[in-house]
């Protein structure tokens, strides 16, 4: 990880949106030295559970930066994180407000709408969220509860690439305050994307959706606005090194096996949603691959669809390298599943430990870009 490129990411999403709190989602890598330069640049955090919030507070940051942003938690999770002093959480159903009402007396509460989440890479399906009469309802009920209804969230969906997904949001956030329930603040959730393989709309589409949208539908009364973001601040700062263990021929087609797989951090394969950008410092011409994990699981395959190209000399312990993974990978690998080790962290930048500098021990060079002797492919030539 270089914490300079997560800064910069940071920087650049206040930018386009400065009227907006940030609150990094602490999910996407919960490494403790990422979350501390977010806290010395200034960031609020997005918390899931209790770990999250002891996580947080080591790295620096204070209770009050901290909102509980899952809507699926247990009572005792609520108590321990009240007692920690954090003083905000979602809510989106009866249930669970009336834990927090019970364990977090007087708490803010916002509730999480469900948006359709068309377009994104990753959507969450119905697994979160209430329409907007039941939002309104449930903010109503926490006043009576002695809870502060804080307002409205809504997530569109991880990678989201289409920008009219947020139009849609706020939408739906105007239909709660057309129920007479007044809506202080509105939290757009995070699910802005980064260019892997193929390029993505800019941030400048995203906020520009967001202002027009906020315009028509909140013209003479608008919320304060709150983003919790993950992927768009740490995937591009994140290269992840990698070996080839095996390279096989398959029915005719060339199989390269790493040593890094679906449970070794790139659980985003799955489905083939996300594809990493890989590159390799091994020169000469480029040929089409199937690339697999190591693992004795069938389902360890990373691209059997997606069209990738790598060198045709490649061979075992060659290393390769998985650009943007600084997102939903060192927090997604397993604990050792098939006796792999979890995906080790280390940091480069201002503020990391000089221990931590050294990777990778080997002394290869990995471009941070290239375009140069990649097979054309239809999401752009992967190589």
């Amino acid at each position: 990880m270089d914490l300079d490129l997560v800064r910069r990411a940071y920087r650049r999403l206040r930018a386009v949106l400065p009227s907006a709190e940030v609150y990094y989602a602490v999910k996407a890598n919960p490494d403790r030295r990422v979350v501390a330069a977010l806290v010395a640049a200034g960031a609020g955090f997005d918390v899931a559970s209790p770990a999250e919030v002891a996580l947080c507070l080591q790295a620096g940051a204070q209770p009050g930066s901290m909102s509980y942003g899952a809507t699926v938690k247990k009572r005792s999770d609520v108590a321990t994180a009240w007692q920690a002093g954090v003083r905000r959480f979602a809510v989106d159903a009866l249930a669970d407000l009336e834990n927090i009402a019970a364990e977090a007396p007087g708490a803010q509460v916002y509730c999480r709408l469900y948006v359709a989440d068309d377009g994104a890479c990753t959507p969450f399906g119905r697994k979160f969220g209430c329409t907007p009469s039941e939002a309104a309802f449930l903010l109503r009920r926490a006043g009576e509860l002695g809870l502060t209804p804080y307002g409205v969230s809504f997530h569109v969906g991880s990678q989201q690439l289409d920008p009219a997904a947020y139009v849609r949001g706020v939408a739906a956030a105007a239909t709660v305050a057309g129920h007479g329930v007044p809506v202080p603040v509105l939290n757009l959730g995070g699910g802005f994307p980064v260019a892997y393989a193929s390029p993505v709309p800019p941030l400048e589409a995203y906020a520009a959706a967001i202002h027009q949208a906020m315009a028509t539908h909140f013209a003479h009364d608008p919320p304060a606005l709150v983003v919790e973001p993950g992927r768009v601040l740490v995937a591009e700062a994140g290269t992840i090194a990698t070996e080839v263990v095996l390279v096989a021929w398959r029915d005719g087609r060339r199989w390269v096996y790493l040593d890094t797989g679906r449970y070794g951090g790139l659980a985003e394969t799955e489905n083939e949603a996300i594809a990493y950008r890989i590159v390799s410092a091994r020169g000469g011409r480029y040929g089409p691959v199937v690339l697999a994990g190591p693992t004795c699981d069938g389902d360890d395959v990373l691209y059997q669809h997606t069209p990738y190209h790598l060198p045709l000399e490649l061979r075992a312990g060659d290393r390769v390298a998985i650009l943007a993974a600084g997102a939903y990978t060192a927090s997604y690998a397993s604990v050792a599943f098939n006796g792999f080790a979890p995906l080790p962290t280390y940091c480069i930048g201002d503020a990391a430990p000089p221990a931590e500098a050294v990777w990778p021990s080997e002394d290869v060079e990995f471009p941070h870009s290239r375009h140069d002797d990649v097979t054309s492919s239809p999401n752009g030539g992967l190589g």
